[in-house]
């Protein structure tokens, strides 16, 4: 379960069969405090790959925009390959299953 911020716009792919795949950056954030020694810790940003399927990444594509708030259930997914230099990397994404959108919504007028 998480709850963040879009990065940017999602990334929307139609495969073979006319199945939708959408990626979005999510960003989630963790507030900052100080030590009792007075040290600051400042706030901490982490990002997160979430990836949807079928009628929910139809529904991103519509709905979902840069600066939403997103609140989202699903299970993390592991997978490798091997980039343009031949060095072997890995991704964690989040398949979603769950959305529910969180930023109130906009008018016509855009306000």
């Amino acid at each position: 379960m998480l709850i963040g911020n879009v990065g940017k716009d999602p990334e929307v792919r139609y495969l073979e069969g006319g199945v939708c795949t959408a990626q979005v950056r999510l960003a989630t954030s963790t507030k900052g405090y100080t030590l009792p020694n007075g040290t600051q810790v400042p706030d901490q940003t982490e990002w997160h790959n979430l990836l949807f399927w079928r009628r929910l990444a139809e529904i991103v594509e519509q709905y979902v925009h840069t600066g939403d708030k997103l609140y989202v259930e699903g299970q993390l997914r592991t997978r490798s390959y091997t980039d343009k230099r031949g060095v072997e990397r890995y991704v964690t994404e989040v398949w979603v299953n769950e959305m529910e959108m969180l930023s109130p919504k906009k008018t016509p007028t855009g306000e």
